[in-house]
């Protein structure tokens, strides 16, 4: 999620307002982060990039600065691209024709005169911030159609708050997360979203982004709750859910301790996701689904 401002006499990502990008809200030229996503590409034979740009720039100026980057060997056609909901080809199909970059934008007219795709045309999206965020609801975006329109075939749900906040945000990306994601299938045509954008995307109190993505893309690809359940070449909704893990067996406690008085056996003992919190870095993650 890019947005992308005519800015010193170059395309440059600002978080701006007005329209216009300023000293104090410039982040640095497009050209660059454009760049490390061709790097990315490049390294990475089978990986597919989605890029939403909230777009203010002038005509002619993204197609130039794509074309610097190297990215339009990668680009997937607007032609291509499914109309009035239509399905979308699988991604191995993408990767084998090397045809792995997605780029969407907000301007409607650049679709025609540029070939970058609108937006709206093909994705319905959630509303961002705080208002995004109350539980049971899944409002859209005000750009956006309706969450349940099925002209646009993807689904994109925000989960982040307007202020970012680097501790809340683990409580957030955690239990939360996952019943937005349910909440938003419900009210958007019972689909489940191709695209979940958080903040913090290492930080939780546990699964986080990575469980809301298995979660998703379970039901997606093969109808079960996670894709960790899903059986190799079986029909859809075939499931195979995994025994609960044995008890921990009891430990003695430690000579000169009273049972319980351990705190080094007590962290120990915690769960490896308890400390997720503590390693994410400040970021907006866009996950891609299958």
């Amino acid at each position: 999620m890019l947005d992308t401002y005519d800015f010193n006499n170059d395309v440059w990502l600002c978080h701006s307002f007005g329209g216009k990008c300023y000293n104090i809200t410039a982040f640095q030229p497009a050209i660059n982060v454009f760049k490390e996503i061709q790097t990315f590409l490049e390294a990475n034979p089978s990986a597919v990039i989605t890029v939403f740009l909230e777009d203010y720039t002038v005509a002619g100026s993204l197609p130039k600065v794509f074309n610097a980057s190297g990215l339009m060997k990668y680009w997937f056609p607007v032609a291509k691209m499914p109309k009035s909901g239509g399905n979308w080809p699988l991604l191995k199909d993408m990767i084998s024709q090397n045809e792995r970059l997605l780029v969407f934008a907000s301007k409607k007219a650049k679709e025609a005169s540029e070939g970058i795709p609108f937006e709206w045309n093909y994705v319905v999206e959630s509303q961002y911030g705080n208002e995004g965020m109350v539980e049971g609801k899944c409002p859209n975006r005000g750009e956006s159609p309706a969450m349940d329109s099925k002209s646009q075939s993807l689904v994109l749900m925000n989960f982040f708050t307007t202020d970012p906040n680097p501790t809340g945000v683990c409580g957030n990306n955690s239990a939360p997360l996952v019943s937005m994601l349910k909440t938003c299938h419900d009210l958007s045509g019972n689909r489940w979203p191709n695209y979940i954008a958080v903040d913090y995307y290492m930080r939780s109190d546990g699964g986080g982004a990575p469980l809301a993505t298995d979660v998703a893309n379970g039901h997606l690809v093969c109808g079960c709750d996670n894709i960790a359940y899903c059986k190799a070449n079986s029909t859809f909704g075939t499931c195979v859910i995994p025994p609960p893990p044995p008890p921990s067996p009891p430990r003695a406690p430690a000579k000169g301790t009273s049972p319980g008085g351990d705190p080094s056996a007590a962290v120990a003992r915690l769960p490896a996701f308890q400390w997720s919190c503590f390693l994410g870095l400040t970021s907006l993650a866009l996950l891609f689904l299958s």
